[in-house]
């Protein structure tokens, strides 16, 4: 990130703030004083918080030792946490980064880094369920959606997907589903180009095995499909850098009756013809390089267009103009009918979120610019790249690519190649390597002249670089000719003070965590402290691309060793992936972590899931995403799962039973008494335990469900752990596996990420998902201790019953325990 930061740490923060005691941030994190907990304790006729945990929680699944962490066993003050914080960014090694492959260096203007990134009053916020608390995010996302439709020429867009991975992978989907409609056929082949993003075609992979779809990559020039294609992905420009003419292929493709997806660049987009235009029927890519800083793979916003005909089958969240009461135009979640809250297992895709934040960030961007500016910045970033390969042609270099946006392939021999990288590590530079002897070298807005002399040492040893009149002019055949972002927003606010004047506008019209509490049945909302967010702006956690050497990112690694082994203790399992950049994906995740080791013995054939009426939408659309059939278990008039209903059914699908899966505590917030019993009627049937870990903020320190019966079970890091909700996005949604299930957890096929994982097919496109928002969860761990964490738990579950012991004679209290708790 190009924005520099300073923050206080060690001797400077502590002679500003005196010395703090370790633990005071648990009184500061925990709302109710001593004496207000006492009285909240007296009214629900319990003495103690001991006493009121062994009334609320079943004593089947508390563990009595007592509970510790190995690396945070005692609380540490934020000075000293921000310091380490400040130790890990540092070991990090923020080289110049020239790789690319869909992540570049940007530059985060300051005014929408303080007064978004950085401001509660747009990181705290909740899903926009509730459109009239929500109109300013609102329009800001329907300025995204704007956007995205410009660039790509499309009729429609979402508010984002996770990740280019991700968005690659649903076009499959509906891609699948839109040919099946029509052709009727068993069409269940899709191409992919080999000249995407290699982690894109890594995530389509592992969705198709799951759906039992075939992925065939190849060259699309020598490509002629038959009836057992359905669909296609391309990349524009490739990522070798060639700014090719796809219109003949898309062509061919459709008239073989193919669902053609085009994976874009978009800054590209700003002066290269649509994907629309080219004849596409689905434009996809990434949104990081409008503004976002690269953060060791994200989170950053992924796009998603389409044509009007499937505007009722694409995934993802969907703003649009509706009215209000009063007949005035007002903004609205629409045709939510698509998702998986309202159609579960028929969903169009398992997504329940958006990456809202980052959208958010990529739309004021392009605010802030507007199109003359982003023309301008596009503009720069080819010119860059064009004088570049012409200094290397002169100089006698092959290049792979002939046509260019941002990015110079150079074919070597692997002499020559070393003497290259060697010089390029001396320098303290990454290029791309690539399997078949070539370099990648890759422009950003961030580049200039001197980056062209540093790169053309690096390659031929010399100083001297082309004078600008020997640089040939270049055919810019692929150039857009119409206009973009003539909207109003887009060409309005291009002074400071009334950008900032329209950011305040738009956050004074939602609600925030920093207006008020927000109360959610559905979902843990807690404080994002900001000693805890702090972090996420360190330069080196915010500037590293995900695909340096790993001896690049030492910091990272300490990290993400220490969070993961947090993580594992907290939950009782032997193992954790971080990779999953949301709730849904370690649903994902998990799920094919249970079909994978199914598989491996010989037990393909169990694929029945089964859920409970009362789960979470995520869950079955989830079970189905992974290839499993959904069978639904009933629940008794207290909303618990009608254990003998289970029974039934486990039996009933004995041979074939894969997997439970199980929220707990309930989504009617109890702690079902026979969860023991639930877990071992599935395992005696040959199926695995998943636990749904939405609510595991009434569980840390009293219980663990790796001890339980649970063989998997993911963590919503933004809900128990503190990242903030990002008005819809960013979250992380790690798992926690049991020993056997181990091998089974997602890889990546750029970054080796633990000898122990099997190194099975990817779920996000980076090898660690959302890592620059990981320092939050570690921040919220080390500051609360092993100690804090429990009372946290305690306090969470005091409240619960405070609030229902004070509304009960109001309101019907729908769902308790047998104790009445």
């Amino acid at each position: 990130m190009s924005v520099a930061r300073t923050y206080l740490c060690g001797d400077e923060m502590k002679g500003i703030m005196g010395t703090l005691a370790e633990g005071e941030f648990l009184s500061r994190h925990i709302g109710p004083r001593a004496e207000e907990l006492a009285e909240m304790l007296s009214l629900i006729d319990c003495s103690s918080f001991s006493q009121l945990i062994d009334k609320a929680l079943p004593k089947s699944i508390r563990f009595s030792e007592d509970f510790t962490l190995s690396d945070f066993a005692q609380a540490k003050s934020e000075m000293t946490v921000l310091a380490r914080a400040k130790e890990l960014a540092e070991a990090n090694l923020v080289w110049r980064s020239y790789i690319g492959m869909g992540y570049y260096g940007t530059v985060t203007p300051p005014v929408i880094l303080r007064n978004i990134l950085e401001n509660p009053g747009w990181y705290t916020q909740y899903t926009p369920y509730q459109p009239e608390i929500s109109q300013g995010r609102l329009e800001a996302l329907l300025n995204y959606q704007t956007l995205i439709c410009d660039l790509t020429g499309f009729e429609i867009a979402n508010a984002s997907l996770l990740d280019e991975g991700t968005a690659a992978a649903e076009a499959m989907s509906l891609s699948y589903g839109a040919h099946s409609k029509k052709s009727k056929g068993a069409a269940s082949t899709f191409f992919v180009s080999a000249h995407c993003h290699p982690q894109t075609i890594d995530v389509v992979r592992t969705r198709a095995a799951a759906l039992d779809l075939e992925v065939v990559v190849g060259d699309e020039a020598g490509f002629t499909p038959d009836e057992s294609f359905f669909g296609a992905l391309l990349q524009y420009p490739n990522t070798w850098g060639e700014v090719g003419d796809p219109r003949a292929m898309i062509s061919t493709l459709k008239s073989h009756g193919l669902v053609v997806t085009v994976a874009a660049d978009p800054l590209a987009l700003v002066i290269l013809t649509s994907p629309a235009e080219l004849g596409a029927d689905i434009a996809i890519g990434s949104m990081q390089r409008f503004g976002v800083p690269m953060g060791y793979g994200g989170p950053h916003a992924a796009y998603f267009a389409t044509s009007e005909e499937f505007k009722r089958v694409m995934p993802g969240r969907l703003v649009g103009v509706s009215k209000d009461t009063s007949g005035n135009p007002a903004l609205r979640l629409a045709l939510q009918t698509r998702e998986q809250h309202i159609r579960r297992e028929k969903a169009t895709s398992n997504i329940c979120t958006s990456q809202v934040l980052l959208a958010i960030m990529a739309s004021m961007y392009a605010v802030y610019h507007g199109p003359k500016g982003l023309r301008r910045i596009a503009s720069h970033v080819r010119s860059l790249t064009e004088q570049f390969a012409a200094a290397l042609t002169k100089s006698g270099f092959s290049l792979k690519n002939s046509t260019f946006f941002d990015t110079v392939t150079v074919m070597l021999e692997s002499a020559q190649r070393d003497e290259i990288l060697a010089r390029a590590k001396s320098a303290q530079v990454n290029l791309r390597v690539t399997e078949d002897e070539s370099l990648s070298v890759s422009f950003d807005e961030s580049c200039d002249s001197s980056d062209l002399l540093r790169l053309f040492e690096i390659f031929t040893g010399e100083k001297t670089f082309l004078a600008q009149s020997d640089i040939p002019q270049e055919n810019h055949q692929m150039d857009r000719g119409d206009e973009i972002l003539t909207a109003d927003a887009f060409n309005r606010y291009h002074s400071e003070t009334e950008f900032l004047r329209y950011i305040k506008r738009l956050e004074s019209r939602d609600l925030s965590l920093a207006q008020a509490m927000i109360p959610l049945g559905s979902c843990t909302m807690k404080l994002n402290a900001t000693a805890e967010m702090i972090p996420v702006s360190f330069e080196g956690f915010a500037g590293l691309h995900p695909f340096v050497p790993l001896e690049q990112a030492k910091g990272y690694e300490q990290l993400c060793k220490e969070l993961e082994r947090a993580l594992a203790e907290i939950t009782g399992f032997d193992a954790v992936s971080l990779q999953p950049n949301a709730g849904s994906q370690g649903e994902y995740a998990g799920l094919l972590a249970i079909k994978r080791y199914h598989e491996s013995r010989g037990d393909g054939a169990r694929n029945i899931c089964l859920i409970p009426k009362s789960a979470h939408g995520t869950n079955p659309a989830s079970a189905v995403m992974a290839g499993m059939k959904v069978v639904v278990v009933g629940c008794d008039d207290s909303g618990n799962i009608d254990v003998e209903d289970l029974q039934a059914k486990a039996n009933q699908h004995k041979e074939s039973l894969s997997a439970l899966m199980v929220t707990y505590p309930s989504t009617h917030g109890v702690f079902e008494e026979r969860i023991c019993e639930i877990c071992e009627i599935v395992h005696g049937c040959g199926g695995q335990v998943y636990l749904d870990g939405a609510n595991l903020n009434a569980l840390v320190g009293l219980a663990r469900p790796g001890e339980f019966g649970a063989d998997v079970c993911h963590m919503n890091l933004h809900k128990t752990f503190c990242i903030p909700h990002g008005g819809g996005g960013p979250g992380v949604g790690p798992i926690g596996v049991r020993e056997h299930l181990e091998p089974f957890l997602p890889g990546h096929s750029l970054v080796p990420i633990s000898e122990s994982h099997g190194g099975e097919g990817a779920v996000s496109s980076a090898p660690w998902g959302s890592a620059s928002i990981l320092p939050i969860s570690w921040a919220y761990i080390a500051l609360m201790g092993a100690g804090g964490l429990k009372r946290a738990t305690e306090v969470a579950i005091l409240n619960a019953n405070y609030i229902a012991k004070r509304l009960e004679g109001h309101f019907s209290i729908l769902d308790r325990g047998e104790t009445g708790f």
